[in-house]
Parts: structure tokens; C-alpha cells; sequence
């Protein structure tokens, strides 16, 4: 699709979904086409399984699938952007024939973006808080997609306080989006577990999500099967639901709307037991 043609539909599933952001608690499905992801890397890598494994996130209740053509894990090989391109646009444009379904792209490479948002994506979700690529706010603003914008400092740096410091990184990344003329709604913050931290400072920043909630915008939180679940509970990646669900729900008792996991169904079986509990008080 050229993006004149699909810039309506776009602006339509990307102002839907930001509304229902306000209003309940979404699952971003995790959908990686990448053949060295720590978790599913290699299961999804022919197009015709990613097109499936996004039924089956679908039918789970999943309400954005995230596609990911380079891996993000530690130590992972960088991926050239023709390559990625390669992964992901065998894909995009088959997720996005649904015209209900919502795609992001998982990327921090500008490039990338504008082309995933010409193939049908809405969402941009930026690892590097697009800090890594100097062009990825014009990409946003230009394609008028909205952006997770993650906490990623790059290094780790124990004897900071955590809390302050990511106040600071999204005071700066409003500003560079303010610049670029990506309006403050289309944002959506991640603080980041994972990238750039100590395994202490994962447990901080997801205890002081109220630093995230003072932006007024949604908050993005992806932990799912990640190494600090593992390193706590001492189980190996495919054993780290429960721990994942626990963050995950402690997450959004302090205030996260959506949850990128590799589990829809468990976690949307998960908030409908939260949201039963917190009505029937």
C-alpha cells in the first residue's frame, strides 16, 4: 500500500487503539521473525507460520502484534537494515490485510519504521527511545505513527537513582518528539526492563512506574520471559509464565495499559480475574 492510500486507515487504527489504551488494559503479542530471538527465535521465520502464530495471538485476545525482524537479547548480531526489511516485510502486509488488526513495528532503525508504516504498521516500538537512529523521530512524525519510546540508557550504571534518571531520559524524549512534531498523544513509554540496567535497577523501575503516570500518557511494560524472571525464580525460559504474570499484573496495578507478552491467553485470562476483583470492591 502507498502511504497516501493507507494514511487514513492507519490514522484510524492508530487514534483506536491510543483510545482504548485509556480505557482498559491491552496485550501487545509478541511476534518475532527473527531466527535468534532468546525465546522463539527461528519458529516464526517462514512467513506463512508468522501469519499463523498471528491467528493464534488473535484468537487469544491479543489487541496489537508486535513484529520484530532483529533480535534485541544481549550479545545478539546486529542485523542490517535490508536484511531486516527482508524479515519483516514478508509479513506486514499479510498481518495488515485485516483492516481491524493493529501491527507495530519492533525496530530502531528509521528506515525500517517508514517502510514497516508503509506496508500497514501504526505503531513504532523503539527500543533505543529512538535515540540509536538520529532519523527515527522525523520517521515517526512523518508516517504519523505513534511510538513506544523505551528507557535504554545503553550502559549500565549501578550507582544512579533510577527513578530520577528516567524521569529525565522521557523529559528529553518528549522534547525530541515536541521537535520533530510528533504529538505528546502519540506517545506511549516503556520503562524499559532489561536494557541498560542492573538486575536490581529491573525491579526498580517497575516499582516506580508512578515516575511514568506524572507524563499523563499510556505506559508500556515487556517483561515477559525475561533474564531477571529467570535469575529470581531460577528457571530456565520457557518456565518464567507465572513470574512473567506477576510482573504483569503488578505492573498494572501501577498503572501500565498494555503488556507485551509471549502468552496472550494466559495474561488475558489473568486481567479479567484483576478486573473482576477490582469491580466486585
Amino acid at each position: 500500500m502507498a502511504m497516501n492510500g493507507n494514511r487514513a486507515k492507519r490514522a484510524a487504527l492508530r487514534d483506536e487503539i491510543l483510545a482504548k489504551a485509556r480505557d482498559r488494559v491491552l496485550l501487545m503479542g509478541i511476534l518475532n521473525v527473527t531466527p535468534d530471538s532468546f525465546s522463539d527465535g527461528g519458529r516464526f521465520v517462514d512467513p506463512r507460520e508468522a501469519l499463523r502464530q498471528a491467528e493464534v495471538l488473535d484468537a487469544e485476545g491479543a489487541d496489537i502484534i508486535d513484529v520484530g525482524g532483529e533480535s534485541t537479547r544481549p550479545s545478539a548480531a546486529q542485523v542490517s537494515a535490508e536484511d531486516e526489511l527482508g524479515r519483516v516485510l514478508a509479513v506486514i502486509p499479510g498481518l495488515c490485510a485485516s483492516y481491524s488488526r493493529i501491527v507495530s513495528i519492533d525496530t530502531y532503525k528509521a528506515s525500517v519504521a517508514h517502510a514497516a508504516a508503509e506496508a500497514g504498521a501504526v505503531i513504532v516500538n523503539d527500543v533505543w527511545g529512538m535515540t540509536r537512529d538520529t532519523g527515527m523521530a522525523q520517521a515517526v512524525a512523518e508516517t504519523a505513527s505513534a511510538v513506544v519510546v523505551t528507557y535504554n540508557r545503553g550502559t549500565v550504571q549501578a550507582d544512579i537513582n533510577i527513578a530520577d534518571d528516567m524521569r529525565d531520559f522521557f523529559a528529553n524524549a518528549f522534547a525530541m518528539a515536541a521537535a520533530a512534531g510528533i504529538p505528546r498523544e502519540h506517545v506511549i513509554l516503556d520503562p524499559g526492563v532489561g536494557f541498560g540496567k542492573t538486575y536490581e535497577q529491573n525491579f526498580t523501575v517497575l516499582a516506580r512506574l508512578d515516575v511514568l503516570m506524572d507524563f499523563d500518557v499510556p505506559v508500556l511494560v515487556g517483561v515477559s520471559r525475561k533474564s531477571f524472571i529467570g535469575r529470581l525464580l531460577d528457571r530456565e525460559v520457557d518456565d518464567r509464565l507465572i513470574g512473567t504474570l506477576a510482573a504483569g499484573l503488578a505492573s498494572v496495578q501501577r498503572g501500565a495499559r498494555i503488556l507485551r507478552v509471549h502468552d496472550v491467553g494466559a495474561h488475558a485470562d489473568a486481567l479479567k480475574m484483576l478486573k473482576a476483583i477490582d469491580e466486585a470492591g
